[in-house]
């Protein structure tokens, strides 16, 4: 029998790095806000997906208006924040049953295909943890002065990242550690065997004004 699927979608960031009162997830491309953007795209890709959406507190009802306002037609649990993105995907974690996919998307990712995200979705059923990443092609230097590192053996990881999730709430009760970058690091230092799905570079986080407008160029070319 298939897992059901729960889709996190985490949303704790503020608008700091974009020069934004507005938290960067609020923002609108052509009339939409990002969130609602990368929750709609996702949904477009695995239709059946459970939402739980991780938002500040401050921030709670000011997303249900923008949702009603908008006529979003998505039901989604809404949880809040923590401290840190880990305790923002512990608290999350508490909505989702033992025996399911729990995936965990960043908030204003809205361009992972539908394609990478059904993929990932089937695979996902198979494998305790699955995450999307890319080679880096960049030349790397290190800034302390020792050897660079070999890209050759780097990879650029994204998001979503898809566990089963008794095993990810599992090694979610360790105790903070800043080396938790993201939830596969979580995973894997709890002894989670980690797959590797190919990625997409199109797949970015939008984080500063130069993200934004990529973003932007990149949907209007998608769009039919």
């Amino acid at each position: 029998m298939p897992r059901p699927f729960y889709a996190v979608f985490v949303a704790g960031g503020s608008g700091a790095r974009m020069g934004s009162e507005l938290p960067k997830q609020f923002i609108e491309i052509e009339g939409i806000p990002i969130l609602r953007l990368t929750i709609e795209r996702f949904l477009g890709a695995v239709p059946g997906a459970r939402v739980i959406t991780v938002l500040p507190q401050a921030w709670t009802e000011f997303w249900r208006e923008l949702c009603h306002k908008g006529d979003a037609v998505f039901s989604q649990t809404l949880v809040s924040g923590g401290l840190t993105r880990f305790h923002s995907v512990r608290n999350a974690l508490e909505k989702i049953p033992d025996g399911a996919i729990a995936s965990i998307h960043d908030g204003v990712r809205p361009l992972a295909s539908p394609e990478m995200i059904s993929g990932m979705a089937r695979r996902a059923q198979y494998v305790p943890a699955l995450i999307p990443a890319t080679p880096v092609t960049d030349t790397l230097r290190s800034t302390d002065g020792s050897p660079a590192p070999d890209r050759g053996k780097l990879l650029s990881v994204q998001t979503p990242q898809m566990f089963w999730s008794e095993k990810l709430r599992t090694a979610y009760r360790r105790a903070y550690d800043t080396a938790f970058t993201d939830d596969a690091s979580v995973a894997e230092s709890a002894g989670i065997p980690i797959e590797i799905y190919p990625g997409e570079r199109t797949n970015i986080k939008i984080t500063t004004p130069e993200d934004l407008e990529i973003a932007k160029a990149l949907l209007s070319l998608q769009r039919p």
